[in-house]
């Protein structure tokens, strides 16, 4: 079970409300989110209502405004509890669409694609094992795109526009 709080104003104040399952669509219980509180498990909260929209990774911990999730804007319309139980982490990246070209497998966190294999770019991917997280920019900064376990034939299967990858991560328990 997870748990997290929004608010909507910063340090945690203003309307509250507490979720302890994905929802998809948040605009109904607040208008606006300028401080989180995670109280358990790890969470993707999204800009937009359906999981869309600019994506957020939160692990348990205070956030009291929205630029301490590297957040763009107070808009938050969904959230998304990550499973956390995988005890290993495999994924292959490639350079063309399709899973084509050549391929680079990860089992370990990336904090500069360009530094480890001289380039930015990622094309299409294949989470064979646990959850990770793409950003755009290295050091792990920038957008970010929930890598569940699955193939992603096409960059916009992972809902980003351009195929810039900076940085990977594991979702580790």
């Amino acid at each position: 079970m997870g748990k997290i709080i929004f608010y909507e104003d910063r340090n945690f104040k203003g309307r509250s409300y507490e979720c302890g399952s994905e929802c998809s669509d948040l605009h109904s219980h607040f208008s606006r989110c300028n401080s989180i509180r995670v109280d358990s498990g790890d969470w993707m909260v999204f800009e937009r209502p359906g999981y869309m929209g600019y994506q957020y990774f939160l692990k348990k911990g205070e956030y009291p405004d929205y630029q301490q999730w590297m957040g763009f804007n107070d808009c938050v319309r969904s959230c998304r509890l990550i499973s956390t139980s995988q005890s290993s982490h495999r994924i292959m990246i490639y350079e063309r669409p399709e899973l084509g070209g050549d391929t680079m497998e990860l089992t370990d966190d990336c904090p500069s694609l360009n530094e480890l294999f001289n380039r930015n770019d990622v094309y299409s991917c294949n989470v064979r094992d646990g959850y990770w997280i793409f950003y755009e920019q290295p050091n792990y900064r920038g957008r970010q795109y929930l890598m569940n376990p699955g193939e992603y034939r096409r960059f916009n299967e992972w809902g980003s526009t351009t195929s810039r990858v900076g940085s990977i991560r594991r979702i580790a328990v």
